[in-house]
């Protein structure tokens, strides 16, 4: 079992929830503290916090702050409030998952101290699975190895360690590596800022590349491709940052296996397919920014996720073991234990 001490992009401290605002890694490390539940699903909408683990986790430790505020004003609406934070980013499908943990906790006739006590478990969780994880996955890859990853799928994704960067931080660790890509992650760049700042920081050397690269890198010698999900349907599809696809795609098409780390919490047994999952669309203006602020005739369309058919998957990794072409009766095995 690795035994790395995982950083962690969350805090719960002097009783208040404490997030590293993303948005502003590499070139400052900077600590938001929230009181208030609905600030919580504005720092979740806003990517201060991204990733589906990590966007569980902090809803968690949200509806503390929720339970918290519904006892200092009679007239706060919690369960409105537990919605408002649900449909903060509609993809991932962690965060309805953590509200739920919770919501069963307050059904139980929890207070604020049981809550809190529920969301410290899932945080330390998340960390103890994506160390588990990692080792499942580095037993995958052979010495001498090249990897590719895409978007950020690390320890500022999750509770702490990571869970695509968990593989490859276990498979660096073990000697299995020889070389460690990242993909630039258009258009907020997570891969070229979070993804390089987290290995750097591990003392793991990494090379970035734009995505227009990635069939040229994998035509020279590429072993894997290694990312994250924020949700793995029943069939096995996946739903990732926008760009897995098309690296899934040409994986297959170069003979490069393709691996896809994720915690049971992202395994949705009661979603068939990636056709029915809903694909967040965000702000055009995360591609265009103001240079086009007075030209209606240019626009553009920015979907945060796309779907990998199960069919492009070689190997599904949790905390509890591997998949290999995972599909839908494997996938059911999986999480009864089989």
């Amino acid at each position: 079992m690795n035994t790395a001490d995982p950083f962690s992009p969350i805090e719960w401290r002097e009783n208040s929830l404490w997030l590293l605002d993303q948005r502003l890694l590499p070139q400052r490390q900077k600590w938001n503290r929230y009181d208030d539940i609905d600030a919580v699903a504005a720092a979740i909408a806003d990517l201060v916090v991204r990733g589906a683990p990590a966007i569980g986790i902090t809803a968690a430790y949200g509806v503390v702050l929720g339970w918290r505020q519904s006892r200092q004003d009679p007239g706060f609406d919690l369960d409105a409030a537990l919605g408002r934070l649900a449909g903060a980013r509609p993809t991932a499908v962690n965060l309805a998952w953590a509200v739920d943990r919770q919501r069963a906790v307050l059904a139980r006739g929890g207070d604020g101290e049981a809550l809190l006590a529920e969301a410290c478990r899932m945080h330390r969780q998340d960390i103890e699975g994506c160390l588990a994880m990692g080792d499942h996955g580095a037993g995958l890859i052979d010495a001498g190895s090249r990897v590719l990853t895409h978007c950020n799928a690390g320890a500022l994704a999750t509770g702490g360690y990571g869970t695509a960067l968990g593989v490859i931080r276990s498979a660096w660790s073990q000697g299995r590596l020889s070389a460690v890509y990242a993909s630039e992650t258009r258009p907020w760049q997570q891969g070229l800022r979070l993804t390089a700042w987290e290995l750097a920081r591990d003392g793991i050397d990494v090379q970035v590349i734009v995505e227009g690269a990635a069939s040229s890198l994998m035509r020279a010698g590429l072993d894997w491709v290694i990312v994250g999900a924020d949700r793995v349907c029943a069939n096995g599809d996946v739903v990732n940052k926008i760009g897995t696809s098309n690296l899934a795609i040409l994986a297959r098409h170069h003979g490069v296996r393709f691996l896809v780390a994720a915690p049971t919490s992202t395994l949705d047994p009661h979603t068939a397919s990636g056709a029915e999952v809903p694909i967040e669309t965000r702000d055009p203006a995360e591609i265009l920014g103001d240079r086009y602020a007075n030209e209606p005739r240019v626009r553009a369309w920015n979907p945060v996720f796309d779907v990998t058919e199960a069919a492009l998957i070689d190997a599904l990794v949790t905390e509890i073991g591997v998949v290999l072409q995972p599909d839908k009766d494997k996938i059911a095995a999986h999480l009864a234990g089989e």
